[in-house]
């Protein structure tokens, strides 16, 4: 009884040994799926939080873009108006209106430049310097120069046109997140 004793005490540790091993085994394996699993959830929480982020930004600039257009609109109704004291006083206002509706957009440019890619980056670049021209014939036409209508007009679609061409970078940009 003796050599079958030291038999199965060996199978029995030999057996509780293979045990002990695969569920070593078992735990890394479920430990390492683990660790993976919620790389991947954080991973895809970034880029939701990176998409949501970068579609707010899109949308506070095209916002803003618009409150610009509205404000050239009053700034040409006005300026066709004849030369008068009212006549600049208004331009001067709706020029200072200008400037703070300007820093608006280029804080929400900003933010797009930031927030990426670079395609939409560079669009909404391009975008706010569209509004050079409004700015450069409002001034003009503060300093006395009357010929300058026609350029603030003309400036109209080449700044539609930039928001179009940045609306469609980002939703390009915003599809392929």
């Amino acid at each position: 009884m003796g050599d079958s004793t030291w038999w199965t005490l060996a199978i029995a540790a030999v057996t509780g040994g293979t045990a002990v091993l695969a569920s070593w085994v078992t735990s890394r394996g479920s430990t390492r799926a683990a660790r993976i699993q919620a790389e991947i959830a954080a991973r895809s929480q970034r880029a939701e939080r990176l998409r949501e982020s970068r579609r707010t930004a899109y949308l506070d600039l095209i916002e803003q873009t618009h409150r610009m257009g509205e404000l050239y609109w009053e700034i040409s109704a006005t300026l066709r108006l004849s030369g008068s004291d009212a006549r600049t006083a208004t331009l001067g206002e709706l020029h200072d209106r200008e400037v703070a509706e300007y820093a608006k957009i280029r804080r929400c440019a900003r933010v797009v430049e930031l927030e990426g890619p670079p395609s939409a980056a560079a669009a909404a670049l391009a975008l706010q310097k569209a509004t050079g021209p409004f700015y450069a014939a409002v001034k003009a036409e503060l300093d006395g120069d009357t010929d300058r209508r026609g350029a603030f007009d003309a400036a109209y679609s080449p700044f539609w046109a930039a928001l179009e061409h940045f609306v469609d970078a980002a939703r390009d940009a915003h599809q392929t997140d």
